[in-house]
């Protein structure tokens, strides 16, 4: 019986060691035993090897913004009638000054207009007055206004304003720019009512009250009028101008 046996038993140990012989088989990968396939799980995760970085890029989004000189643009208006900011021309300041002058103009990107013919259009010409932009009659510019001067002085005060075209003047260099002004403001104080209050009540300084000068007013109404020399001076002075409101504003 143990002669029959010891044949099977060989047999059971030449089956288990085939069967791991084609387990390293299959785990090498390319049927040949490779120890270095066959490492194990932990040191594979431990030292994964060197790995690849991707930077995603993001697209350009889409510019939605609106130029700014769009605000001053009508849409579909005569072209020769826009403002200044919404063209570009072609100047020539070599030109004669106070004579007529041709301009080629094109109109910003964005900016729609028509002809005559209310027909698209986008090169055109206008005609203008050769002369600077400081060079214009005040009704075509507009300027910023003083309250700290003096009107009512002599010699009359000056300021120095910052000016700007009027949108559908065209004109040579720059559309802004600084101008010395005489100072041009009123305080809300009637010429007729200091006036009349001079020749009426002048005697009790009502004049001088009215017009801001306290102490004026009571030196008046102390002196009864400076026995009426002084109220006789201020209704002459009143009446031509020289004397305004303490503000130095101008009467209405």
């Amino acid at each position: 019986m143990e002669a029959a046996a010891e044949p099977l038993r060989s047999v059971r140990h030449l089956s288990r060691v085939l069967l791991f012989l084609s387990q390293c088989y299959i785990l090498s990968g390319d049927g040949s035993l490779n120890l270095e396939h066959s490492q194990p799980l932990a040191q594979a995760i431990k030292d994964p090897g060197p790995t690849r970085t991707f930077s995603v890029v993001p697209r350009a989004a889409e510019s939605t913004e609106i130029p700014p000189y769009m605000t001053k643009c009508p849409s579909n208006g005569l072209c020769s009638r826009l403002p200044a900011d919404c063209i570009e021309c072609a100047t020539n300041v070599s030109c004669t000054y106070g004579k007529p002058v041709t301009f080629d103009c094109t109109v910003k990107p964005s900016v729609t207009c028509v002809d005559q013919d209310l027909k698209p259009q986008r090169n055109f010409v206008i005609n203008m007055t050769c002369r600077f932009c400081w060079q214009l009659p005040e009704t075509d510019y507009e300027c910023s206004n003083s309250t700290t001067c003096m009107t009512v002085a002599c010699p009359r005060q000056r300021y120095f304003a910052n000016c700007t075209v009027r949108d559908h003047i065209h004109c040579l260099g720059n559309r802004t720019f600084p101008k010395l002004l005489y100072c041009n403001w009123t305080g809300g104080y009637k010429w007729s009512t200091a006036l009349a209050l001079s020749i009426t009540l002048g005697g009790f300084g009502a004049d001088r009250f009215y017009l801001g000068q306290w102490r004026e007013g009571l030196g008046k109404l102390f002196s009864f009028g400076g026995l009426g020399i002084w109220t006789l001076i201020d209704v002459l002075l009143i009446g031509v101008g020289y004397v305004g409101p303490a503000d130095g504003s101008l009467y209405i």
